[in-house]
């Protein structure tokens, strides 16, 4: 089992793609939305917390199953949202489809975000998690370090947002963020995949 030091790295890292995103949907939003904020941070910290449960909960029946997909799914959710943001940023503002305001928009990057560490839950099963009572201190430090960051990455995006409006489209810096956040999942599931089989 990990050290409360080992545990609050893990959640910062976790964190940190919830922290990127909420930098982009600040700077799209323009304006200080208290629960359009809030309602991001939770969801983000909800996900992050529940995906390495979910990932410990199935570790005996479908670890393998995961262990295999999970990235290509993150992956392919980041590049769909990135994907859209980009070419919604050379079109009128009314077709824009990403709007970080809507709940739907939230779950999804909430889901895109927090996919990979379905992995993380593995590695508490085989760690010494046994149970539910033991797993509950790493899963609440890991909801609370994403919805601070969150918080944090959408005040930093609203606070610079105006400098950032004038020089570049919003949506097309959010676009290539979200897809070079779906580029490192993919690429370091498969680092980490290579490695583990050259070992062997």
């Amino acid at each position: 089992m990990m050290n409360l030091f080992d545990i609050w790295m893990l959640s910062v890292a976790l964190a940190m793609d919830c922290f990127t995103v909420s930098i982009a949907s600040g700077v799209i939003q323009g304006r200080r939305e208290w629960p359009v904020i809030l309602r991001i941070a939770f969801l983000f910290g909800l996900f992050q917390a529940m995906m390495p449960f979910f990932g410990w909960l199935a570790t005996n029946y479908f670890a393998h199953y995961i262990e295999a997909y999970d990235h290509w799914v993150a992956f392919g959710l980041l590049a769909f949202l990135g994907g859209k943001m980009i070419y919604e940023s050379f079109q009128p503002e009314e077709q824009h489809f990403f709007n970080p305001r809507k709940l739907r928009t939230q779950l999804l990057l909430a889901v895109a975000t927090s996919i990979d560490a379905l992995a993380v839950g593995i590695s508490f099963a085989v760690t010494g998690y046994s149970s539910m009572s033991l797993l509950l201190e790493p899963l609440v430090w890991i909801g609370l370090a994403s919805f601070f960051f969150s918080v944090f990455g959408h005040l930093l995006g609203l606070r610079f947002g105006e400098a950032v409006r004038r020089r570049i489209r919003p949506e097309l810096l959010g676009g290539i963020i979200l897809i070079l956040i779906g580029v490192k999942i993919l690429l370091t599931h498969i680092s980490i995949f290579s490695s583990f089989y050259l070992s062997e």
